[in-house]
C-alpha cells in the first residue's frame, strides 16, 4: 500500500494543477454511487434535521460533502508540490492572532473540524511558521499509516497519535500549538452532552480540558475551499477557559462555545462538512 500510494503521488505531482483538479472531482463523482445507501440516508437525515432544507438540497449537500474527498485526496497526494508553493493554495486570516498567542512561549490549542481540507490546514500552519503538533488516529493499514504521516511531516507538522497525551503536553510546554479535531462523535463513555444544531450531542472535551490544565489560549480554525481551488483558513481567538472552582462547568462552557463556532461555519459552508459521519451514534446508544 505504501509503495502504491507513493507511485500515485508521483503521478499526481507531475500533473498540471488544472488537470489534478479535474482528476479529483472525477474521482469523487465516480465513487459516490459506490457509497452504501445506508450511509447516504444517514447523511441525508442529518442534513434535514440540522439544516431544515428541502429534500433536493439535502441530497445535493450530501453528494457534495462526499465528492469533495476526491480533490482533497489529490491535494494530499500532491503535498510534495504544494509544500513548495503553499501561498498559491492557502491564505490565512487571523494568523497574527495565533502568532501573538504563541509569543508567550506556553503553547496553545487549536480547535478544528472536519470541514474543508483539514490535512492541508495543518500544513498551511506549519508552512506559515507555526510549530504545530497534529494529533492523528492510527490507520488500520500500516502502509497507509506510514504514507500519510510521512506526508504530514513533509509539509511541516509534528505528528503524535491520540494516545500520546504526555507528548502533547510536553510539546505544548515548549511553545507548540496542539491541533485537535473536535467535531466527531466520541464513545458513549467519553465526551460531554451539549447543544449542537439544537440537539443534545456528545462532544469531545479534549481542547477545553487541555487548555484549562495548561492555562493556555484556544484558537478556532476553520477552512473553506472556493470554486477555484483556493483555500481560506480562518483563525479566531484567543479564547480562555474559565478557572472557577467548578472545573467541569468551565470545560462544559468552553466546549459549548467551540461547538457553536463550528456549527456556524458548517451552516455557512454545509457542503464542506463530513455529513457521512454518524455524529449522533453514541447518543442513540
Amino acid at each position: 500500500m505504501y509503495r502504491l500510494l507513493k507511485s500515485i503521488s508521483w503521478i499526481c505531482c507531475k500533473l498540471p494543477r488544472s488537470a489534478a483538479e479535474v482528476l479529483g472531482h472525477m474521482l469523487g463523482a465516480v465513487c459516490w454511487p459506490l457509497v452504501p445507501k445506508r450511509r447516504k440516508k444517514l447523511a441525508f437525515d442529518q442534513i434535514k434535521r440540522c439544516l431544515g432544507v428541502s429534500d433536493a438540497k439535502a441530497r445535493r449537500i450530501a453528494r457534495a460533502s462526499f465528492v469533495r474527498f476526491g480533490p482533497m485526496l489529490v491535494e494530499v497526494l500532491r503535498f510534495p508540490m504544494i509544500a513548495k508553493h503553499i501561498e498559491d493554495y492557502v491564505r490565512i486570516e487571523g494568523l497574527k492572532k495565533l502568532q501573538a498567542g504563541l509569543s508567550e512561549g506556553k503553547g496553545c490549542v487549536i480547535a478544528a473540524a472536519h470541514s474543508g481540507n483539514w490535512e492541508l490546514m495543518g500544513g498551511a500552519f506549519a508552512q506559515a511558521g507555526i510549530p504545530l503538533v497534529g494529533v492523528a488516529k492510527k490507520q488500520k493499514d500500516s502502509g497507509a499509516d506510514r504514507f500519510i504521516n510521512e506526508y504530514r511531516t513533509m509539509i511541516g507538522m509534528h505528528i503524535t497519535y491520540k494516545t500520546g497525551v504526555r507528548e502533547m503536553f510536553r510539546m505544548m510546554g515548549k511553545g507548540w500549538a496542539i491541533g485537535l479535531i473536535m467535531d466527531q462523535d466520541p464513545s458513549r463513555h467519553d465526551g460531554i452532552v451539549i447543544d449542537f444544531f439544537g440537539q443534545p450531542t456528545n462532544c469531545p472535551t479534549g481542547a477545553a480540558s487541555m487548555a484549562r490544565f495548561a492555562d493556555v489560549p484556544i484558537f478556532t480554525s476553520c477552512m473553506h475551499r472556493d470554486e477555484h481551488g483556493m483555500h481560506t483558513l480562518i483563525v479566531d481567538g484567543p479564547f480562555r477557559v474559565g478557572h472557577t472552582k467548578d472545573k467541569h462547568a468551565d470545560i462544559r462552557a468552553m466546549t459549548q462555545f467551540l461547538t457553536h463556532a463550528i456549527e456556524e461555519h458548517i451552516r455557512r459552508y454545509p457542503e464542506e462538512w463530513f455529513w457521512l459521519h454518524d455524529r449522533w451514534k453514541s447518543m442513540r446508544e
